[in-house]
């Protein structure tokens, strides 16, 4: 069943190349699919998400934007996410609390900011300029990090509230970097969890990481560790559901190992008290 036929948070996978005409030809009982924004700017990748999107929602999810960048907001790329966001009836627009840009040359990272009132007023700032000129809200993720950009004014979940806050837009939670950044910084995942807004919450990301040494890096490449599905059950008890999403960038699965881990998920939703209840 897709998103068009509940209104109920439900659970989608990213889509990637190697599993389109598989998803087209199956057509697996999913809430909606996630791309990259980015990779769908071309007309001949952009045509044929138009095939997936005949039975699916679509989500946009960006990695190029460079919200906490002091180089200018890209105009350019901007209307070529609007166009496609308004083409493809885009369920969700995200981006990305960090920067990965200077001087007009772009990394292939998605770099930490440090967690002061003025990195905080700035990206919203910029956050905010996105959302006008799309005439619709952001979700902006949290990012995985491993090291820390100066020693801060406040904790990262004070600074990606406070970024919602002031720009108006909601956050996309990643339970898996969430977890990540808790091991390698030292605090509690939980206490994250709880210095949250239920109100500022839109989405979750569920993906998998790996360890290196004592540090856990954010890969995408692995299934979602069981550390991580019990931080979500507590996430969905501080939230309530919300539509989840499973990544998976590298190391590609079978389609099937996709559709294992969100029937993980789906499950998980459905055993939280409100929607047990529902």
């Amino acid at each position: 069943m897709t998103a068009r036929a509940t209104g109920r948070a439900g659970v989608g996978i990213g889509l990637r190349a190697p599993h389109y005409g598989e998803i087209l030809e199956r057509r697996p009982a999913l809430a909606f699919i996630e791309v990259h924004s980015e990779n769908h700017f071309g007309a001949a990748a952009a045509a044929a998400l138009d095939r997936v999107r005949a039975d699916y929602e679509v989500s946009l999810h960006g990695v190029g934007l460079s919200l906490g960048s002091s180089d200018p907001l890209d105009l350019a790329h901007l209307a070529k996410l609007d166009s496609l966001a308004r083409r493809f009836e885009a369920l969700f627009v995200s981006e990305h609390i960090s920067w990965s840009s200077i001087d007009g040359r772009h990394l292939n990272e998605l770099l930490p900011l440090p967690f002061t009132s003025e990195a905080a007023g700035h990206v919203a700032s910029r956050i905010s300029q996105a959302q006008d000129r799309l005439g619709r809200e952001l979700l902006v993720e949290n990012v995985s990090a491993y090291c820390a950009l100066g020693a801060g004014e406040m904790s990262e979940w004070e600074f990606v509230s406070e970024v919602a806050r002031r720009s108006g837009c909601r956050l996309l939670l990643d339970i898996n970097n969430i977890h990540v950044n808790a091991t390698n910084f030292g605090f509690a995942a939980r206490d994250y969890l709880e210095g949250i807004d239920p109100a500022l919450v839109g989405q979750f990301h569920l993906g998998g990481h790996e360890a290196r040494g004592a540090l856990l890096v954010d890969t995408h490449g692995a299934r979602v560790a069981d550390e991580v599905w019990s931080l979500f059950d507590d996430a969905l008890a501080r939230f309530g559901a919300r539509h989840t999403l499973i990544e998976w960038d590298t190391s590609l699965p079978a389609l099937d190992v996709l559709l294992d881990e969100a029937h993980a998920a789906e499950r998980a939703i459905e055993s939280t008290p409100a929607m047990a209840g529902a």
